[in-house]
C-alpha cells in the first residue's frame, strides 16, 4: 500500500482503471480471421521480451497478433495457398500499424512454407486448450 500512496494521482487512476477492465475471454470466443501472415526476423532471436515476459525464440511455435486473440491462447494458422497448418501460442502483440494479422516465429513460418515469400494469406482459428 505504501507504494500506491507514493504514486501520483494520474498513475493511481490509470492503475485502478486497468484493474477494472474485464479480462479478455478465451480464444474460443474469437471468430476465425483471414489475412496476411509474416514472420519475425532472425535478428530478433534471443532479443527483446514479449508481452508475456518471454524472449523471442525462433525455434518455438509462437506468434504475435493484434488484440484479437488473448495472450497465452493457441491459434491454428493455415496457409491458404498450400493447406499446411501449424498451431502457435500467442505470446506477443503486433505493432497496431501492421497490416498483417499475425507475426509468426521462424519455426512456425517454416512449418507452413512461408519463408520463401516472407508472407502468405492465412486463416487463423482459435484452438481450445485441452
Amino acid at each position: 500500500m505504501g507504494l500506491f500512496l507514493i504514486m501520483n494521482a494520474r498513475t493511481r487512476s490509470l492503475l485502478l482503471a486497468c484493474a477494472l477492465l474485464p479480462l479478455p475471454g478465451p480464444a474460443k470466443d474469437v471468430p476465425a480471421r483471414t489475412g496476411v501472415a509474416v514472420y519475425y526476423s532472425d535478428k530478433m532471436d534471443g532479443r527483446g521480451v514479449s508481452m508475456k515476459g518471454e524472449k523471442y525464440d525462433k525455434t518455438a511455435l509462437t506468434a504475435a497478433t493484434h488484440t484479437h486473440y488473448p495472450l497465452g491462447s493457441m491459434v491454428k494458422v493455415t496457409n491458404l495457398s498450400n493447406g499446411k497448418s501449424v498451431t502457435v501460442k500467442v505470446n506477443d502483440r503486433m505493432n497496431p500499424k501492421s497490416k498483417a494479422i499475425i507475426d509468426l516465429s521462424r519455426k512456425a513460418a517454416e512449418e507452413i512454407d512461408l519463408i520463401k515469400n516472407g508472407h502468405a494469406r492465412v486463416r487463423l482459428e482459435p484452438v481450445q486448450a485441452k
